[in-house]
């Protein structure tokens, strides 16, 4: 099983209760945990998805409430989608898929990856904004260009999530 760490406000949302929550760590994958957060686009509620491990991240934008309730087949489809729309090999998709067959769910524990969701939330507002809000054609465009844009986490070097993601399984850049 892994985990996705939820904010406050996403697991309200949710639905989730304490004790609907994981305590103990996840089994090891490439991968890893994955942060989660709701935040709102021009009054639309979209949840917001960050890996610990590389910063990659997507966005859910437009999502409704029984979306929500069902983060884990939300967070699973659309990963397969954006691995899909980085040109990630298909065995390499269906691996990371079948590393979050099993999802749980958790409060929100690191504050470096806080921080980074917080500027990419940032940064998503603006530029869906300016692209003509959440139903906009460029959505996934945006995404891959989130993905392309330097990060500073817990290390002193920059990070471009897409190179992360693609060294960590091999994939030439």
């Amino acid at each position: 099983m892994q985990l996705i760490r939820c904010t406050s406000k996403l697991l309200r949302e949710a639905g989730l209760k304490p004790k609907n929550l994981r305590q103990q760590e996840p089994r090891f994958s490439f991968l890893g945990q994955w942060h989660a957060n709701l935040i709102y686009i021009d009054r639309s509620k979209c949840v917001l998805f960050v890996n610990d491990r590389t910063l990659f991240n997507f966005i859910a934008p437009g999502v409704t409430r029984v979306q929500i309730r069902d983060l884990g087949e939300l967070f699973r489809d659309l990963l397969g989608c954006v691995l899909s729309a980085e040109d990630i090999p298909q065995e390499v998709t269906d691996s990371i898929l079948s590393e979050y067959a099993e999802i749980g769910f958790a409060k929100s524990s690191d504050r470096s990856v806080l921080g980074c969701s917080n500027d990419f939330a940032y940064h998503y507002k603006f530029r869906i904004s300016e692209a003509g809000g959440i139903h906009s054609w460029r959505v996934p465009e945006i995404i891959r260009e989130m993905n392309r844009m330097p990060m500073y986490a817990s290390t002193p070097r920059s990070m471009y999530p897409f190179r992360e993601l693609r060294s960590l399984y091999g994939i030439a850049v």
